[in-house]
């Protein structure tokens, strides 16, 4: 590559990163206030929150990569042009055959990140993520770490706790237990801990009174005690099965579905593998659509802003037509010939208009046409 090649590809890294960057930035705000609503109500931890919303990230660079590789190669060779550097570059012996190359190797490389992300990391990330999401909902003693809140567990029995110390170690408890309501009981404790024993989630309290009422509470029974365990895991229900939805599988299950798969199921895993499969290569579409606004035509100002809009539009009209395709496809597997020829289209429309602009009109105007 001539160190043109390798300036214009540093001009376009730049961009696409800080742009890829941006976008995944804001739609990760979205996805991470949805969990932070979890986190909260479960009781856990900072850390917990943080690895959740990390292992939404390969599933948004998917769909995030390409776009942001479309906006930073637009935005990067408009500024080349507006410059007048495509211009020295030309004057110089550049040809727009050899300016075509930087962008397709930045291409290259963001369609092998989407790729990897669409391919292996998003699947593996899903995954985690609902393992740890069922584990977070099951973990019923996590749940009652709330100060100062009255935690039902299940219906008839509720759960306060006053205070909880930096050691983790409880100051107050109290348990109500109506399930019976003949004999509701009470417990009443001045501290307590919460354990995970191998049968479950354990509370002991420590220093404390079992009140019993009975007769409508005509007679109340009172009994201290030193200790005293509450089982936790009896609220938390049977372990839930985790069904595998199409975004958690990896390629060679998507389109090797168990037996026990419906036709629906077959037909939504097999849209799922072409989609993953299709999506890298809206790059070259985009790559060709940029090159397109910018290379060709005036440079006037005015016609600059119109082939750039032009181009956002054309662009996306590919990109949400290829979106469009899922919902068809899920349904009759016929349509997934779709994810493939609306980018082939986008790449031909946008190739046409570049090899007619080729017969056109000269590469790209020279220095003295310019001043």
């Amino acid at each position: 590559m001539p160190r043109l090649s390798f300036y214009v590809l540093k001009q376009l890294i730049g961009p696409v990163a800080l742009f890829a960057f941006l976008m995944t930035c804001v739609v990760w705000l979205t996805q991470a206030l949805r969990l932070l609503d979890l986190v909260i109500n479960r009781g856990q931890s900072a850390p917990t929150f943080v690895y959740l919303t990390i292992l939404v990230l390969p599933s948004l660079l998917v769909i995030i990569l390409p776009i942001a590789f479309f906006a930073g190669t637009l935005y990067a060779l408009s500024k080349l042009n507006t410059d007048s550097e495509l211009v020295v570059m030309a004057s110089a012996g550049f040809s727009r055959g050899q300016l075509a190359v930087p962008v397709f190797i930045a291409a290259a490389i963001v369609m092998s990140l989407t790729y990897l992300s669409g391919l292996y990391l998003m699947p593996a990330g899903q995954r985690a993520m609902k393992d740890k999401v069922v584990d977070i909902r099951a973990d019923i003693g996590a749940a009652l770490l709330n100060e100062g809140t009255f935690n039902p567990l299940s219906k008839g029995v509720t759960v306060f706790i006053r205070e909880i110390d930096q050691d983790g170690r409880i100051r107050g408890v109290l348990v109500h237990d109506s399930r019976n309501p003949k004999h509701p009981i009470t417990y009443l404790a001045e501290s307590g801990e919460m354990v995970q024993t191998p049968a479950g989630a354990r509370l002991i309290m420590l220093d404390g009174t079992v009140e019993v009422s009975a007769d409508g509470g005509a007679r109340l029974s009172v009994l201290k005690f030193q200790r005293d365990v509450f089982d936790l895991d009896q609220f938390a229900g049977p372990a839930p099965v985790i069904n595998r939805a199409a975004s958690e599988l990896y390629l060679n299950e998507l389109f090797s579905p168990p037996p026990t798969a419906t036709p629906r199921m077959r037909n939504a895993y097999f849209a799922e593998a072409n989609n993953r499969i299709a999506q890298p290569l809206y790059c070259i579409v985009f790559a060709l659509i940029a090159l397109a606004a910018v290379t060709r035509g005036r440079r006037a100002r005015g016609a600059n802003a119109l082939r750039m809009t032009l181009a956002c539009f054309a662009a996306a009209a590919v990109r949400i037509a290829g979106y469009g395709v899922q919902g068809l496809a899920e349904n009759n597997q016929t349509f997934c010939l779709l994810f493939y020829i609306i980018p082939l289209l986008g790449a031909l429309l946008a190739l046409v208009a570049l090899v007619a602009d080729f017969s056109a009109r000269p590469p790209v105007q020279t220095a003295e046409a310019v001043s």
